[in-house]
């Protein structure tokens, strides 16, 4: 254990906690949630940029659980759209909106742009935030397009409907494996696990 360094993942969707958690495999890096901390409240996403929000949400679990916290905030941004639904891709069609809500909203929204026109991207940045305040940054990029219908099972949010251009599937038709290589989470991260193995426990 000693040769353990534990982060807490602010977050508790359980599809990040799982995709993050399989990408840390290996790195010697325990993982826990924050349905490991029922005693934290909500936070509110105040920012007016995914890596404001990124950085709050890292900073305040910090300071709440005593541990290196890492927070992402991500989203999609269709070109159509001028960058919506942006950082309010979680609440597009309100606010405890559904992922099925949303994607319906999404769908109306584009219901005459032309598939040549329905380019989009998945962006992410992620924030690692020791309890003494000291903070690094990372971000991450998936370029595609947004499909005429839903495609696929897996993943949540906007999967069903992000065609990933390499493999002409949405990213709810690809593995986790396929996924974790081409995400915009998976790219954030990338960067950030080298940059976590630097970070002095506590």
């Amino acid at each position: 254990m000693p040769s353990e360094k534990t982060i807490v993942l602010a977050t508790r969707n359980t599809g990040k906690i799982a995709e993050l958690s399989a990408m840390l495999a290996g790195t010697g890096i325990t993982v826990m949630g924050l349905c490991d901390f029922p005693h934290i409240g909500d936070i509110p996403e105040t920012g007016a940029t995914f890596a404001e929000n990124a950085r709050i949400k890292a900073l305040a679990v910090a300071q709440a659980t005593g541990l290196t916290a890492v927070a992402d905030d991500s989203g999609l941004c269709v070109d159509a759209l001028a960058g919506a639904p942006g950082v309010l891709s979680a609440r597009y069609s309100g606010l405890h909106a559904t992922d099925a809500e949303n994607n319906v909203k999404l769908l109306a929204a584009l219901k005459d742009v032309p598939p040549e026109k329905r380019t989009a991207r998945f962006a992410c940045a992620m924030a690692a935030a020791t309890p003494d305040g000291r903070l690094i940054e990372t971000q991450g990029f998936w370029e595609g397009a947004i499909a005429v219908i839903l495609q696929g099972h897996g993943g949540f949010g906007y999967d069903p409907l992000f065609l990933d251009p390499e493999t002409g599937r949405t990213a709810a038709q690809l593995t986790p494996e396929e996924k974790n290589a081409r995400s915009h989470r998976g790219r954030a991260l990338a960067q950030m696990v080298p940059l976590l193995r630097n970070v002095p426990r506590g």
